[in-house]
């Protein structure tokens, strides 16, 4: 029998409480920066199944909020007091989505009975592999990932598992790094066991059963609700990745969103098959993945942020995960670089929510810049660091509400920027300069977040800088409603010298003492016609140094002399825009950018059906080389091919791929 609203919010708040306590236990202990500076940790607590009814709302990562720890709890035969569980394994339960996140959970009893886990996760700086900080598109299979621990007890009864700690911290970059990261996880999850007996101890444990099954159910009603105020209907997006590989073609994401009274089915099929780089997302066909449902529950939250944050929202989705793609990837495809695909995959979910209610959501946000790791060794003591400096977020994109956040916001708002002082002093670099990207923004009548800027120079040789998730170098954040599109990425080691060079999506390089490293992120799209811009808004993000006079007159049609608004040219400039159908006026209600609009022109979306439809009869190992193999023969026909656009050359393809390869028609039937 449910329990008395009074006392079930009582009880929702306790839990919040609890979950909270693990997080700030945790922040206060840790050792990496990472943790303790930028906040990529979670806390919570789940039921005996493993359904999360409890996350913080003040500190950590949000993107895991309803993640499902059910698989990994099975895969544990017996549970005793005491108990602590980890695994960093993404194919071990699929509650790890990439080998630097290590998760653990501790069983809570009431007696003989378990009626609870008090679980979190830390992003580990390094856990080994081929490249510091584990993590890099050119990785291709999970083995190259770093030392993968499949889920077992690291304490049995309360006893330490030394045998397999030492495993682990042998194979990591800075062991005292992780073992003190990985003792804070320990702390927390006793905090949430001593937080939970105290709520039993007050409400009782019937009580207390009850209300966590309520807690679930509540936050289902709620999602339903929202959902139920958005029209019915199918909304099709997509968005690319710059490149499937090093060097590689570009990456597409499709989701096909159908809304249903109040229930939501998220398609993915279209999307590209599983890569041969580290971008695969691991779900394991979970139709209720946490990785997949990040968007909604960001989309749901916007829409009301009365919505309580737990498993129940799961409840009114499903996903359609196609198995061999880059959403559903097969062991052992590498899978660490999932951050970069989850960024594009939470912009193609609101891009699909926007069609649904353009007045309520927002353009593209910032995204392609970097979360940055140095290896490198301090001079002076000789010590070896190994260390995560800012991650470059950027801001959100522009609504009908008003302009996006600048340098933080959207889907990595939780990623808190480390001081300058404290990457100087842990990460063994000089930084000349931290802050906004002027003209990165997405111009609209509410412009886009600002994207970020980062110049930092090497003290030391063989300093090694991984920059993790570089993208938009190529393809821009969306625009809506006539906004435009947010600016690009950059990466250039030495700008302004005479061996500057542009590293693009590159994510290692090495650097010696003197050199520098300038990084950006792209800005965020905008809402609206920048035309309607008030002028006065764009006077002042010019004085601020946000937008230069030259953009003002470009995108907005102000007109800026002498540090004033110049009214009577301003007007008349935008006048004349208008009457000319100017740059403020788009046809399609998503403003895509150059790029894109040139890349479809080509693969449209009966290309992609020929392709999609072709690679999905062939065995996953052959869908990467497939699709590289009909691209060049794409690539290479004349423009004025007459099917070079509409899905026969792409089957002429495939064709040819089986005339060459005359077992692969037989093994894909087999596959």
């Amino acid at each position: 029998m449910p329990i008395d609203k009074v006392t079930l919010e009582i009880l929702k708040n306790h839990t919040r409480a609890a979950a909270e306590s693990m997080a700030f236990t945790l922040y206060r202990t840790a050792h990496s920066t990472f943790v303790k500076e930028t906040e990529d940790f979670t806390t919570g607590l789940t039921t005996p199944e493993g359904e999360t009814f409890a996350t913080p709302t003040e500190l950590g990562a949000t993107w895991f909020v309803g993640l499902n720890y059910g698989r990994a709890i099975r895969m544990i035969d017996d549970y005793k007091p005491g108990d602590i569980c980890m695994t960093n394994d993404p194919y071990s339960g699929f509650v790890c989505t990439h080998p630097p996140d290590m998760h653990i959970w501790k069983p809570i009893f009431y007696g003989d009975e378990i009626v609870a886990f008090s679980v979190g996760h830390i992003h580990n700086t390094d856990v080994g592999g081929a490249v510091p900080a584990s993590l890099s598109r050119s990785l291709s299979e999970v083995h190259q990932e770093g030392i993968r621990i499949p889920p077992t007890k690291i304490l049995r009864e309360g006893e330490l598992n030394q045998k397999i700690l030492d495993v682990f911290l042998a194979n990591v970059r800075a062991p005292e790094q992780n073992w003190g990261d990985l003792k804070a996880q320990i702390a927390a999850c006793n905090t949430g066991e001593r937080k939970v007996s105290e709520m039993i101890e007050r409400f009782g444990i019937d009580t207390f059963r009850e209300g966590v099954g309520d807690l679930l159910d509540y936050a289902e009603k709620q999602a339903r609700a929202i959902i139920r105020e958005l029209p019915n209907g199918r909304y099709d997006f997509r968005d690319y990745i710059d490149e499937d590989a090093v060097n590689g073609w570009p990456c597409r994401l499709k989701l096909s969103l159908i809304i249903d009274d109040d229930e939501l089915v998220l398609d993915f099929t279209g999307s590209d098959p599983q890569l041969e780089s580290s971008m695969n997302m691991p779900t394991g066909g979970d139709p209720r993945h946490v990785l997949m449902l990040v968007g909604v529950v960001y989309v749901l939250y916007s829409l009301d942020p009365r919505l309580y944050l737990n498993s129940g929202i799961a409840r009114a989705c499903r996903c359609i995960l196609p198995s061999g793609t880059i959403v559903n990837p097969v062991f052992p495809a590498a899978v660490g670089m999932r951050t970069l695909s989850c960024n594009r995959l939470h912009g193609l979910t609101f891009g699909a929510f926007a069609k649904a209610a353009p007045e309520r959501l927002m353009g593209a946000p910032a995204s392609g810049g970097p979360i940055m790791n140095v290896n490198t060794t301090d001079t002076r003591s000789g010590r070896r660091i190994m260390a995560a400096i800012d991650p470059m977020t950027g801001g959100s994109g522009g609504s009908a509400e008003g302009d996006g956040h600048d340098g933080s916001g959207a889907n990595q708002g939780f990623l808190k920027n480390t001081p300058v002082e404290v990457n100087e002093v842990e990460a063994g670099i000089r930084v000349h300069r931290y802050g906004l990207m002027t003209n990165s923004a997405g111009p609209g009548k509410h412009r886009g977040g600002l994207g970020t800027e980062l110049v930092f120079e090497a003290l030391a040789p063989n300093t090694r800088v991984t920059a993790r998730n570089r993208d938009r170098t190529v393809f821009s954040g969306w625009g809506i409603a006539g906004g435009k599109a947010g600016g690009l990425s950059r990466f250039i080691r030495n700008p302004d010298r005479d061996n500057a060079f542009d590293l693009r999506n590159t994510d290692i390089v090495t650097i010696d003492p003197g050199d520098i490293i300038h990084v950006t992120c792209g800005g965020a799209g905008g809402w609206g016609d920048p035309l309607q811009r008030d002028p006065e808004a764009v006077l002042r993000d010019v004085l601020r140094g946000w937008v230069s006079c030259d953009h003002a007159q470009q995108e907005y049609g102000v007109i800026i002399s002498d540090r004033k608004l110049d009214e009577e040219a301003t007007e008349a400039c935008r006048k004349a825009r208008g009457n000319d159908g100017g740059d403020g006026k788009e046809a399609s209600f998503y403003h895509v950018g150059k790029a894109q609009q040139a890349f479809e022109t080509v693969w449209t979306e009966a290309n992609y059906d020929a392709l999609t439809e072709g690679l999905m009869k062939l065995p996953v190992t052959w869908r990467f080389y497939a699709k590289h193999r009909v691209f060049s023969m794409i690539d290479k026909l004349p423009s004025d091919d007459p099917g070079r656009s509409d899905g026969t050359a792409v089957r002429r393809g495939f064709t040819r791929l089986s005339e060459e390869f005359p077992d692969l028609a037989e093994a894909g039937d087999n596959s």
